[in-house]
């Protein structure tokens, strides 16, 4: 497994509007950073109360990483109002 398919079955669950789940995988000298969008309407529960959430994911990553021997992480984008 990879780590964007990781990354995508722990989002899943967590939200409702599952369509709009992007991740975009960027390699650099620091490692590979993931940077997450979901829906506006789902951004609370990908956070989390005080980003325990959020925190939680990036534990799980770095665990990933480290099982792949890669530094993984994780940038949660905010949506863009469309108006």
């Amino acid at each position: 497994m990879d780590d964007i398919a990781f990354l995508t079955n722990i989002i899943k669950p967590l939200v409702e509007d599952q369509e709009s789940i992007k991740v975009v995988r960027t390699v650099d000298e620091m490692g590979v950073l993931l940077t997450l969008e979901v829906n506006k309407n789902d951004m609370g529960k990908i956070i989390g109360r005080e980003g325990s959430t959020a925190k939680a994911i990036r534990t799980l990553l770095r665990v990933f990483g480290m099982k792949n021997n890669s530094r993984l992480n994780l940038k949660i984008n905010e949506p863009t109002e469309l108006a």
